[in-house]
């Protein structure tokens, strides 16, 4: 007989399996939650990264520019009119990784990207100068030595593109990668026409050496025929530097539209130049290819350079 007053302890079968199953919902609940969380707090991150990326490439590129365009009258009181331009650049174009200045490579153009050739004096006694002026890689350049910046794109072994700066070495030619995740680098080139120290118009590299070429030159020997463009180049007269570059970051699948564009130089360079300079719009779809849709951003910037001295 069963003892009065006494009841059935503990749960049944049915209450203990809809426990289960709510206490299983409120785990898939809090694992996608994290999930989620953890999932932003990445992407911030290298979101964070790119914009860090961007702004140092564009400072080390400016900081070169202005290097490679200042000219000391103090040591050189009387520049030689006949020097090679310091600046000098390359549309949709790489270099070669070891050959001497602005060899190009054969292939390896990255989503048409330019190149930019900065060359400068150096500084002090050699062997290792006073610091005063450095390459791209922040090793000194003595006063007996012409030092080289170049930036171009490249792709590295895993064949990821990023922008490096090439230079001469003790021995020979290098390049170190000054900024990862790079989907595109674009100059545009401010020419002062009227010796006035602003610029008119921004071109690019190729249309500069087209009004090289238009040059009639003096001389009776190639020789002089060179020195007298050396005089008269194009190059000189660049007053100012525009510097675009995309970068890509976090993938953002579902959230980038594929029918996007990227505009280096604003919309409206992109809608009149886009199609006859290479690189300066590049389109969402193109670019994602086998990794899908990025977070990508514009980092670009404007160089004002000194006036020549004449």
């Amino acid at each position: 007989m069963r003892a009065p007053g006494l009841r059935q302890a503990g749960l049944g079968i049915a209450e203990l399996m809809v426990a289960m199953a709510l206490g299983l919902v409120a785990l898939l609940a809090a694992g996608t939650l994290f999930i989620g969380v953890n999932r932003s707090y990445a992407a911030q991150v290298e979101a964070a990264a790119m914009d860090e990326a961007g702004r140092y490439a564009l400072d080390a590129v400016a900081r070169a520019l202005r290097q490679a365009a200042h000219v000391d009258l103090a040591r050189n009181p009387s520049p030689d009119p006949a020097a090679p331009a310091r600046i000098a650049g390359l549309d949709a174009r790489t270099v070669a990784r070891s050959g001497a200045g602005m060899q190009p490579a054969p292939t390896g153009e990255v989503n048409g990207s330019d190149v930019l050739a900065l060359r400068f004096p150096g500084s002090g006694a050699p062997p290792r100068g006073d610091g005063g002026t450095v390459d791209c890689a922040g090793f000194p350049v003595h006063e007996d030595e012409e030092g080289w910046s170049i930036f171009h794109v490249a792709r590295n072994a895993q064949g990821e593109a990023e922008l490096r700066c090439k230079y001469r070495g003790n021995s020979n030619w290098s390049a170190d990668a000054v900024a990862g995740g790079v989907d595109g680098f674009q100059l545009l080139y401010g020419l002062d026409a009227d010796a006035d120290g602003a610029p008119e118009r921004y071109v690019n590299a190729g249309a500069l050496a087209a009004l090289d070429a238009g040059l009639v030159l003096n001389g009776a020997t190639p020789a002089e025929r060179e020195q007298d463009l050396r005089r008269r180049t194009h190059w000189k007269r660049v007053a100012a530097v525009r510097i675009a570059l995309l970068l890509r970051g976090p993938k953002a699948e579902g959230l980038v539209s594929m029918d996007r564009s990227y505009d280096l130089f604003g919309p409206e360079h992109g809608a009149s130049q886009g199609a006859l300079d290479p690189g300066t719009r590049l389109g969402e779809a193109a670019l994602a290819g086998r990794d899908g849709s990025r977070m990508r951003k514009v980092y670009a910037t404007t160089v004002a350079l000194p006036v020549a001295p004449q």
